[in-house]
């Protein structure tokens, strides 16, 4: 079973634009407890996409089409792995961290960012990459120009996240462990990561059951490493 089928069925993307993804995302917002770690991340994920809307709209992207289909895929992994918890079924592994200390009280708010960035990029972006080319009829290489500039946008998102959720000046001798943790993650080696895992899930597109192995060892090894974000660091 690859990580695609332990969640319910995916919303039709193509009917779908971004603006319903995002407010879907605003719900979430208005019904969790600000500290609860899921919404922690879908702050975060909610201004990446509003952004992400307004720039299609003011046509910053070659292709707004693609683009579009690709934001609302991707968004609706996050989406559906929400829809899956509330259920009570079983999550994908990348997920599990999140979702399991979200109401952890020796979590930092930073660290439950950055676990959710990091199942959704390492994970969730290179099986959207692959539904958005088998959607479209399209190959790697029509995607690879807005994937860069929607790349720009991620990584001014990076800079807004340590702004807003890092501890100050006065907390750095306390935070070290923090620190110490978040220096060890970076966006932009996730999203580099994420192209290579596309291209390799890609091209074992008519494989069958090797691609569902690799699938499956993708979605436990940025498990692994969401959990090991997820450190309590706290007393």
């Amino acid at each position: 079973m690859t990580s695609t089928d332990q969640v319910p069925a995916q919303r039709a993307a193509s009917s779908a634009p971004i603006a319903e993804v995002t407010a879907q995302m605003r719900e979430i917002r208005a019904t969790l407890p600000r500290q609860d770690g899921v919404a922690v991340f879908n702050r975060v994920y909610l201004s990446v996409t509003e952004e992400l809307e307004r720039r299609l709209i003011a046509g910053y992207f070659d292709d707004r089409a693609a683009t579009g289909e690709l934001g609302t895929r991707f968004a609706r992994r996050f989406l559906d792995a929400v829809d899956a918890e509330a259920a009570g079924l079983r999550l994908p592994s990348c997920w599990r961290p999140l979702f399991r200390f979200r109401r952890h009280p020796s979590v930092h708010p930073l660290q439950f960012a950055l676990a959710g960035i990091n199942a959704h990029i390492c994970h969730d972006l290179p099986l959207a990459l692959v539904d958005t080319c088998r959607a479209l009829a399209a190959v790697p290489g029509d995607l690879e120009a807005d994937f860069e500039r929607i790349g720009e946008l991620l990584t001014g998102l990076e800079e807004r996240i340590r702004e807003d959720l890092m501890p100050g000046p006065d907390l750095l001798d306390v935070a070290d462990p923090l620190t110490h943790l978040v220096g060890s993650w970076s966006l932009e080696r996730a999203r580099g990561a994420a192209w290579v895992s596309f291209r390799a899930l890609w091209g074992l597109r008519g494989c069958g059951e090797l691609l569902e192995e690799m699938a499956e060892g993708l979605d436990a090894t940025v498990g692994t490493a969401g959990r090991c974000l997820l450190t309590p660091l706290w007393h």
